[in-house]
């Protein structure tokens, strides 16, 4: 569109980068039109010629003299309010950015747009910008057509002894003639805005006259009605002020115009007649009201207090079963660490024992079967330590998809022929903080759940989304993984308990109980939750919430195989439990190296501090006096080279421990022992 009195055309003063040439491009798609002005000069000439709107970047007015845009700015006639949208950099905002908020302010009518932007934000503001800069042109013309009636009309509300007002929607703005402010009380010559028109209205009135008003912006019917100001002098007054509707070309309404008469001559005859009924009334009604109504609000209390109690009986059964779980969970995880330290005493006998006996198939099946016993039972104290959120974790970015994805041969043998599995995983999913290996466990442990609770067959749906969950979690994104069956469902006393350890719905001897725990320890060491729903009869639901990673997921790398090491090392073992010293020691002795035990981290300490050679010490970290940590640190400021492998079945270490040590998880075999000496002594 050309310039003109009526144009609509964006100009856009970007002069750095491309930033007006993808602006104009993207106004003239949107079917808008564009041009662009060289610097600030072009800008004004173009836009005193005639414009819809401007487009600016900061850069090119942050440091510019702008009061020749400013003066125009304010010179603008009263129809005129001219748009500016303001490119900003990131972070830009008038909230944030001093400069930015400057400019707002000595422009006006100012949008801003962080860079980068998106192209539909940039078109909406555009658009939005055309849109009133075109109401503002049929303004003008309203006004013109007005003006040349005005004198008429000014005439004829002087013969009729009327004052003439104008309210302009939405903005609630007043026009009020001389005459019309005479009958507030106020001078020709002064100020009386809208605000000052409804401190004025008598408090009394004030409710109803708000009341009509509003039915008639919603409705478009005239407005009527009389009320009483106050003037400056205390004086009580009455006026009869009737509008009508003034409509855009939209049909919305733009105004309210009309008329106003002084009516206080008439109303104080009737005031004195009416007073003493109307307080009768009155007394008469608010008496029946408070009658009718004491029942109504006695139960209305009555059930507000029966639900504060309902409410404080829940609150304290939700803190009696959080103390209830974590007193089992801090049970389980010491017992699941005193069951490891068995293990670990078992499984590294039983090494030596298969190594040493002689070469008999039916011993050699049997210490098979103790170690294969051995394992269940190391997998049984991960699940116990899941569930008390004391497991080793290795949370990094996962990519969910293409882990449930490769699961699917897993999931299917697992599952049986009689059972349809579906998946329903969408693309471009971001990636999932999560420890791989044990998502793969949990999500396996729950298809078996629904597996089992479909006996004659039916189908799992497995669906990955993302959600932003409320309630306890942290505030931000997440994923979550729903396994979905079609079985019999729990009832709502079961689904309550399904998480506690050691509680199972199956038959005697078919379940641990510790799946759903493990599950739920998992998710909440992770920093996510486990989520059950549940109707009898139709299945079950089960989703686990994850938090979504920061990180792109790592490209697989591969596994690095620790080079032999042949030579013999003299290490420092320490472990306050002689069983495991005794057949730790016996396996590092088997392998070839000399080892000195210790029963504390004070013996050990003293060693360290001795002459004695050592090239590496091994430790357990949970011990009385001296903790495994609390030694390495120790033993680093007295030998700082002295490689430390921690070996422990607890995952979370003390708060403030600042030893990023090497660690090897109890139980553990001879040969996870030796590939992790030979990758320390290498």
């Amino acid at each position: 569109m050309r310039p003109g009195a009526s144009s609509e055309r964006a100009v856009i003063l970007a002069p750095t980068g491309r930033d007006a040439a993808v602006a104009a491009a993207l106004i003239r798609e949107a079917g808008f039109y564009a041009n662009i002005a060289g610097d600030l000069t072009a800008l004004m000439h173009e836009v005193e010629a005639g414009a819809g709107l401007a487009v600016i970047a900061d850069e090119a007015i942050k440091t510019a003299d702008l009061r020749s845009l400013v003066k125009w700015l304010n010179d603008q006639p009263s129809w005129s309010d001219f748009p500016i949208v303001l490119l900003t950099h990131q972070g830009g905002g008038p909230e944030r950015n001093p400069d930015a908020a400057r400019l707002g302010q000595a422009l006006g009518n100012v949008t801003f747009i962080e860079r980068p932007f998106h192209p539909t934000t940039l078109v909406s503001i555009v658009g939005s910008a055309v849109r009133g800069r075109r109401r503002q042109y049929q303004t003008r013309a309203i006004l013109e057509d007005l003006t040349e009636s005005e004198g008429l009309l000014q005439t004829a509300l002087n013969a009729g002894h009327l004052g003439a007002l104008e309210l302009h929607l939405p903005e609630f703005e007043l026009e009020a003639s001389d005459t019309c402010k005479t009958f507030y009380g106020r001078k020709p010559a002064d100020p009386f805005t809208y605000q000052d028109l409804l401190d004025a209205i008598h408090p009394d009135d004030r409710a109803q006259r708000q009341e009509v008003l509003e039915r008639s912006i919603k409705t478009g019917k005239d407005y009527s009605f009389e009320y009483r100001n106050i003037w400056p002098d205390g004086s009580v007054h009455w006026v009869d002020v009737r509008a009508r509707a003034v409509r855009r070309p939209d049909g919305s309404i733009k105004s309210l115009v009309g008329v106003s008469s002084d009516i206080t001559a008439r109303k104080t005859f009737e005031i004195e007649r009416e007073n003493l009924l109307a307080q009768l009334a009155s007394e008469r009604t608010a008496l029946a009201e408070l009658t009718a109504t004491l029942e109504q609000r006695v139960e209305e209390r009555t059930a507000e207090l029966m639900k504060e109690v309902a409410a404080r009986e829940k609150a304290q059964e939700q803190l009696r079963q959080a103390q209830k779980m974590e007193t089992i969970g801090q049970l389980t995880g010491g017992v699941a660490h005193d069951f490891n330290n068995l293990l670990m005493a078992v499984m590294g006998n039983l090494d030596l024992l298969r190594k040493r006996v002689p070469d008999d198939p039916r011993l050699y099946r049997l210490i098979d079967g103790a170690l294969q016993g051995a394992e269940r039972g190391a997998s049984l104290t991960q699940r116990l330590l899941a569930f008390a959120r004391q497991q080793d974790l290795k949370a990094l970015p996962v990519n969910l998809g293409a882990l449930i994805q490769g699961m699917i041969d897993l999931l299917e043998r697992s599952l049986g022929p009689r059972i349809a599995l579906r998946l329903d995983i969408p693309e471009k999913l971001p990636p999932a903080r999560v420890d791989a290996n044990q998502l793969e466990l949990a999500i396996l442990n729950l298809a078996i759940n629904s597996r089992d609770a479909m006996p004659d067959g039916g189908s799992i749906d497995i669906k990955v989304a993302e959600c932003r969950p409320s309630g306890d979690l942290q505030p931000g994104n997440y994923l979550k993984v729903s396994v979905i069956d079609t079985g019999k469902g729990m009832t709502p006393e079961i689904l309550k308990k399904a998480i506690e350890p050691f509680f199972s719905s199956k038959p005697l001897g078919k379940g641990t109980g510790l799946g759903l725990s493990m599950v739920h320890g998992l998710a909440v060491q992770l920093g996510g939750a486990l989520q059950l729903t549940s109707t009898v009869g139709k299945g079950t639901t089960a989703t686990l919430i994850l938090p979504v990673a920061t990180a792109a997921p790592e490209a697989e790398i591969p596994a690095h195989v620790p080079a032999k090491v042949n030579r013999s090392a003299v290490i420092l073992f320490v472990d306050d439990d002689p069983l495991i010293a005794m057949s730790t020691m016996e396996m590092l002795e088997d392998l070839g190296h000399r080892v000195i035990g210790a029963n504390s981290g004070l013996h050990a300490l003293d060693i360290i501090k001795s002459d004695q050679p050592i090239d590496l010490m091994v430790t357990d970290h949970v011990m009385p006096g001296m903790t495994g940590i609390e030694l390495a640190a120790a033993s680093r400021e007295v030998r700082p080279s002295l490689p430390i492998l921690l070996a422990t079945g607890y995952a979370d270490l003390p708060e403030g421990a600042q030893l990023d040590l090497p660690r090897l998880a109890k139980p553990y075999h001879q040969d996870q022992l030796r590939d992790r000496l030979d990758q320390l002594l290498g």
